[in-house]
Parts: structure tokens; C-alpha cells; sequence
């Protein structure tokens, strides 16, 4: 019989000779020779880079690498480093672990589990390298992918751009005048060289029949105003040589005054409605954006999916006094506003209209997701050059049935997902929701308060909390009859205090916001924990809730408003936990619902069991300390009662009073989040050995949890591994968003 050779493709030299660029953190210069001396002796080309501390890790991930080794490192944890490296651009490079010393095989799974591509042990060189070469295989082909994915747009993109310019008439004009021309342009209105149309007048070419409304929209162009550059005109021009009407568009052109007029030729012409229903896009743009689509379906396909169309309900008309470049920036941050929000791939149909494609595993996830969006259409603000403008969005979807989904009739489904209103969605989870809350009979009796003298009273009204996601039955908790002091009674008049004034309105109004951050737990077993915020935009500001001074003069408010908020964050929950059944809250409270709402624990009940999450205590109350520090004995009697409603209880800005370690003696809280100047200590090696003196001499009086915020760079984030802290949080993690999103869906 014949001999032949089988060989392992993965071994070849085409994977050889391109070189390996490899990052190796260790803090021995000999493992990192042998590490070298393998790639070497296997005739590859390699080149390594060997690093031991923070900051050179920190300005590596900037540049591109095929593997990371890790070995050990003078201030990075293996921990430390996976997590920086899923927060970079760089979030799928295969990271291997150097065997630890005392490593043992059966803690095989919990490093890959840790996020580790795998072991290798240099004492057994031959199974070293061939843990190398695979992860470098797998490396290269992500790498690959990436670059054929980019490839194949850009390529696209041109061959439209290439399409479309050829069917276009294009013109140059400077102060209304004509200054350069190209052939289909000239064509067009019968013109046989460019010196013909030169130094004329547009409106002698154009000859709109409406011309008062031209030079309207004309003038709001030239002041930058390009909302009214895209329309059609009826032309009186007997030279034109297509169809009424004139489809034009105007755009900036590359000097200050200078604009680009562009004339959609009769062949390559999409219709366009004037009227509020209907969105204006061009063929080539809509054909980019179902590529996109379409690839995204064939790549990762998922059960059920929708297009999302976001649109502009509401802009400041300060914003159309910007410059061109900042009413640039206005609409980036619209943009960059739901990609982070969404965490998806945010398309641009047309100018202040976007799209995402929103997938799931099942119609009920997708529903729920499509239910959580909703919070979306609150107020927004974006910053341009230090001023903050507002803007409101429209959010409409349809839903996407694959074996329908195809470019002839994709435009169609643009214009269903455009006119459509997300509000009218209520998904599976909403509608059990709204029974629990009907069984549960959530209308509450008037709320007893504690009394502070039996002297004024304020008389009761109601506060129906109704969220769009969730349209009934409404929740209502009618507000209490408060007692306050004879010696300094309280009469608040709304008109002389702005932001009562604001937070009601906003309240009725349903446009509290509500923010969510997820923490990062150190030990891997609480997940899916998310600190709650709040606030409202005041005077163009974002106000938050929490501390707020203010409420100290209406504790009616105050109940009202942080029961809303609780209620709001708990329907996100009831949502989310579909996807992540352990998923928990802490929602940060003023201290007047715990001292004076003696009905609050029985809300707490009812909103536990209608949440129905796995985890214990999935509703977290957070307090500040100073709030606490005023009467222990009463917050503690109070906190008590609330842990046998089923909540758990945390204090904010832990060491911001003198009584943190009379709060630790006196109390059994377990979770507190470090003030933010303890977060400032991490910059420099002294304090940050200061700080762990400090959570040590804590940890001796009662072992606690602590959590450091404001981590907010890598820095930071990195630094917070070095004391003894379980949770972090911070912008470099996640953002806080208007709604509980998995940071690994990111």
C-alpha cells in the first residue's frame, strides 16, 4: 500500500511566517525567554513585548496584539487584566495563563471560567506550543473576520457613493451663486459648458413655482439650518430635461460659505412625502443599511428580532442657532446616546433618524426588551462645547420575520417601524405584571407617617404612577397626612421654590429619570447588582435626587417621589430578571421614607413578591450615612423592620461623618459604598495604603462589604483591585443607563 502524510494545517508555515505579535506580563525576564526561544525554535516570526505594571498594560491595549500571556505581574492581577482587556477594543484576543505555581488541574474550568483561554506549563514545551499555535489560529481568523467585515463595507459604501454620484446633479454655489458644475448637472438644465452656468443665480436655474417658501428655506440653509436642505420643488425651467418634481438636496460645502446643491436624476429618484408620517431616504443608504442587517441575522441569528426606529420628537430651536459643526455634534450625541443606551449597532437612515436591530432568544425576551426601551422617550441631554441641549425621542419598531426579509421590501419596513409607536407594545412580562399588581392590590391606604407634633396637617392627595411600559392598571399610592412641628411649622409654597415646583411637574409627567449601573463583584457570585439613581434635567442641568437639600422642605414630596422611583426600578427588574433571574437593585432613598412612612415596609412586600426574583433580598435600600448618623437607634429600629419585609439596607458615602464607626458598631448593615474621597486615594501608592489601613481597621470592628465608586478610568478601576474592596463601580465598567443592561451584552 501507498504511504502518505497527514498533516495538521494549524502547524503550517503559512501561520508561521506572518508575524506573531505577542504581549507577555510577567516579572521574569527568563520565562519570557523561553516563551521567545519556543516561537524561535518552531521557526516563527515572532515579536514580544515584556511588561510587569499597570500603566505600560494600560498604554499596550492601545496598540494591537495576537495574544496576551500572563504570568505574574508587580501590581496586575490575572483578574485585573481580563477585565481591562473585555473593557478595550481589544475585548476578543485570547489571553494565556502562565501555569501559577501552586496550580492544581482540577482549577482548570474555574480560570477558563474566569475568562482564560487556556494553561500551558513551559516544563512541557511541545504541549506549550501547541496551546499557543491554536490560540493564535483562532486569533488570527477573529482578526480576519474583522477585516473582511470592514473590507466588504468600505468596498460597498464606495460602489454605492460611485452609483449614486453618477446619477446626480451636483453644483457648487457661493452666496446663491453658481460656481462650479458637474456634466449631469449641466445636462439637466441644457447647458453645454460649465462657463455657461457660472456667476448665475440659483433661482435662475431652478425657477421654483412656490418662491417665497424656496428663499425661506434658502435662508435657513445659509444660517446652517440643514433640517430644510432636503425637499422637492416644482421647476418652471422649460430646459429641464426630467420630471417635476425637482428632488434637491443641500449640503456644507468644504469652505465656510460655500454649499453643495445635489439633484436626484429622474433614474435614480425616491419618492418623498412632505407630510409628518412618512421618513425621506435614498435608495443607496437604505440598501447599506439592510447589508448591515442582513449580515448581522446571518452571523448571529436569534429567534425573534425587530427593527427600531429612534427619530427626533423634540429639539430646542437653540440648537438651529449653531454652527454647522456643532449642530454636527448635536446630532452625533443623539446617536452616540443610543448606541450606548441600546448597546447595539446604531444605523443613520436620515438625518435625526436611526435604527438598531433588536434581538432575541424568544418573543417574550424580545418583548421585554422592546418594553424596557420605552424609557428611552424621556428628556435627554447632550453637551456641545459646555452647554447642554435637550432633545426627546420617537421610538417606533416592526418586527422582522426572516423569511419575508429582503431588500425589495426592506424600505417598506422602514416606513412600518418609523410610523409605528413603541408604546403600543405591551409584552408577556408587562401584562403579568399588571395582574400581579391588580391581585396584589398595590392601592394602598393612606400612608401613616410618623408624627413630629399633632399640630398642621397638609391635607392628602393622590399620585398615580403610570409608566408607559406598563399602561394599566396604574399604580396608586395615595399620599399621606403629614403632622409637623408647632415651633417651626412647615408651609411650602411651590411658586417660591423652583425645583419643588420642577420635581412635581416632572413627577406627574412621569420625566424622572431613572439611571442603573452595574457593579463588579470581586468574587464573581453577585452578577448582576445594579446601583439606582435619579434625577431630572433642571435649567438645561441634570439635578440628582439623592441628598437633595431641597426635599427637606416637603417630606410629602419626598415619600411620593421615592416611592415612585422604587415602584419604576422594581418594573425593570420584573423585566430583566427574565433574562438574569439573580439580578438585584439598590435603589438610593432620601431619609424621609424611612423615618416617616410607616406603611413603606408593606410596599416593600408587596413589590418583592410581585418582582418574583430568585435572588434574596433582590431590593437593596440605600441611605446616606449622614441620614443614619442622626438617630442610629431610630434608622436601625426602622431598618429592622424593612429586613423583615424582605429588603436588604446599604449606606452611601461611608466616611463622610465622624459616626462611620459608631454606625459599624451599633448597626448589622453589611453592603457600604465608600465615599468618593476614598476613591481619590487610590491615585498614589501612600494612600492607597492608607485606605486599606483604614478597611482594615473597619473589618476589625465587623466584616463588612465595601464598595469603591467613581471608578471611572483604568487607572482607577485597576488601582481598586490592590485593597480590599468586593464591589467596584464606575463609567469604566459601565455607564449609568436609563435601563438594567448586562455589561457583557455590551
Amino acid at each position: 500500500m501507498g504511504h502518505f502524510e497527514v498533516r495538521n494545517l494549524l502547524l503550517s508555515k503559512k501561520l508561521k511566517l506572518s508575524e506573531t505579535r505577542v504581549l507577555i506580563i510577567d516579572d521574569n525576564q527568563i520565562r519570557y525567554n523561553a516563551l521567545m526561544q519556543l516561537f524561535e525554535s518552531k521557526e516563527h516570526l515572532a515579536q514580544g513585548l515584556l511588561l510587569d505594571d499597570l500603566k505600560s498594560f494600560e498604554k499596550q491595549l492601545n496598540t494591537s496584539w495576537d495574544l496576551i500571556i500572563f504570568g505574574r505581574a508587580y501590581d496586575l492581577k490575572m483578574e485585573q487584566a481580563i477585565t481591562l482587556i473585555q473593557a478595550s477594543e481589544q475585548v476578543n484576543i485570547p489571553v494565556i495563563l502562565l501555569q501559577p505555581t501552586e496550580y492544581k488541574p482540577e482549577q482548570y474550568e474555574y480560570f477558563i471560567h474566569k475568562g482564560i483561554y487556556d494553561i500551558i506549563d513551559l516544563q512541557a514545551p511541545e504541549h506549550c506550543y501547541i496551546s499557543l499555535v491554536r490560540a493564535l489560529s483562532y486569533s488570527r481568523t477573529l482578526q480576519s473576520k474583522q477585516h473582511l467585515l470592514h473590507d466588504l463595507e468600505n468596498a460597498k459604501t464606495q460602489a454605492q457613493s460611485l452609483v449614486e454620484e453618477q446619477h446626480k446633479a451636483c453644483a457648487v454655489l457661493e452666496e446663491g451663486i453658481h460656481t462650479q458644475a458637474n456634466p449631469e448637472y449641466l445636462q439637466l438644465f441644457g447647458l453645454n459648458s460649465e462657463d455657461d452656468i457660472i456667476g448665475l443665480p440659483v433661482l435662475d436655474i431652478l425657477q421654483p413655482t412656490d418662491l417665497n417658501d424656496f428663499k425661506n428655506r434658502f435662508k435657513k440653509i445659509t444660517q446652517g439650518q440643514f433640517d430644510y436642505a432636503r425637499f422637492d420643488i416644482q421647476t418652471l425651467n422649460q430646459n429641464a430635461k426630467t420630471q417635476n418634481p425637482l428632488k434637491i438636496e443641500f449640503l456644507p460645502g468644504l469652505e465656510a460659505d460655500a454649499l453643495h446643491l445635489t439633484i436626484e436624476m429622474a433614474s435614480q429618484s425616491t419618492q418623498k412625502a412632505n407630510d409628518a408620517s412618512t421618513i425621506t431616504t435614498n435608495h443607496s443608504n437604505l440598501s447599506a443599511i439592510f447589508s448591515q442587517i442582513h449580515r448581522a441575522l446571518l452571523d448571529q441569528p436569534a429567534k425573534a428580532n425587530a427593527l427600531i426606529v429612534f427619530s427626533l420628537a423634540q429639539c430646542p430651536d437653540a440648537v438651529f442657532n449653531l454652527s454647522w459643526q456643532n449642530i454636527s455634534d448635536y446630532f452625533n450625541g443623539i446617536q452616540s446616546f443610543i448606541k450606548e443606551q441600546t448597546n447595539q449597532n446604531v444605523l443613520k437612515i436620515d438625518t435625526g433618524i436611526y435604527g438598531i436591530l433588536l434581538q432575541a432568544g424568544s418573543d417574550s425576551l424580545l418583548d421585554s426588551r422592546l418594553s424596557n426601551l420605552n424609557v428611552l422617550k424621556k428628556p435627554q441631554l447632550v453637551e456641545i462645547e459646555q452647554q447642554s441641549y435637550q432633545f426627546n425621542l420617537k421610538i417606533g419598531y416592526a418586527m422582522i420575520q426572516s423569511e419575508q426579509f429582503n431588500e425589495a421590501n426592506f424600505s417598506e419596513l422602514v416606513i412600518q417601524a418609523y410610523n409605528s409607536r413603541l408604546s403600543t407594545q405591551q409584552s408577556e412580562s408587562d401584562l403579568q405584571m399588571s395582574a400581579s399588581l391588580q391581585e396584589a392590590h398595590i392601592e394602598l391606604a393612606p400612608m401613616q407617617l410618623e408624627e413630629i407634633a399633632p399640630i398642621a396637617t397638609i391635607e392628602p392627595a393622590t399620585l398615580t404612577l403610570e409608566a408607559e411600559a406598563i399602561p394599566t392598571p396604574s399604580i396608586t399610592i395615595p399620599t399621606p397626612t403629614i403632622a409637623v412641628e408647632a415651633a417651626a411649622p412647615i408651609q411650602v409654597n411651590l411658586t417660591d421654590s423652583p425645583i419643588l415646583r420642577q420635581i412635581t411637574e416632572k413627577l406627574e409627567q412621569g420625566e424622572i429619570r431613572i439611571k442603573y449601573q452595574q457593579l463588579y463583584d470581586k468574587q464573581d457570585t453577585n452578577l448582576y447588582t445594579y446601583e439606582v439613581t435619579s434625577g431630572f434635567i433642571y435649567e438645561n442641568q441634570w439635578k440628582k435626587i439623592s441628598n437633595l437639600i431641597e426635599l427637606d422642605d416637603d417630606i410629602e414630596l419626598s415619600i411620593k417621589l421615592d416611592r415612585w422611583i422604587l415602584v419604576e426600578a422594581c418594573k425593570q427588574l420584573h423585566n430583566f430578571i427574565h433574562q438574569y433571574p439573580t439580578a438585584k437593585i439598590v435603589v438610593n432613598l432620601n431619609r424621609h421614607v424611612l423615618f416617616h412612612d410607616k406603611q413603606f415596609p408593606e410596599l416593600i412586600s408587596k413589590l418583592i413578591t410581585i418582582v418574583g426574583s430568585r435572588a434574596t433580598h433582590p431590593i437593596i435600600l440605600q441611605f446616606d450615612e449622614e441620614d443614619i448618623a442622626k438617630n442610629i437607634i431610630e434608622a436601625q429600629k426602622n431598618i429592622s423592620i424593612l429586613r423583615e419585609y424582605g429588603a436588604d439596607i446599604a449606606v452611601r458615602r461611608f466616611g463622610s461623618t465622624i459616626s462611620s464607626e459608631a454606625i459599624l458598631k451599633q448597626s448589622d448593615i453589611v453592603h457600604f459604598t465608600l465615599d468618593e474621597k476614598y476613591t481619590r486615594m487610590l491615585d498614589k501608592d501612600t494612600t492607597m495604603q492608607s485606605l486599606q489601613e483604614m478597611i482594615d481597621k473597619y473589618m476589625e470592628i465587623r466584616p463588612v462589604e465595601f464598595l469603591l465608586t467613581q471608578l471611572d478610568d483604568m487607572n482607577a478601576f485597576a488601582n481598586a483591585w490592590n485593597v480590599e474592596a468586593r464591589f467596584l463601580q464606575g463609567d469604566y465598567f459601565q455607564k449609568k443607563l436609563d435601563q438594567l443592561t448586562d455589561v457583557q451584552d455590551q
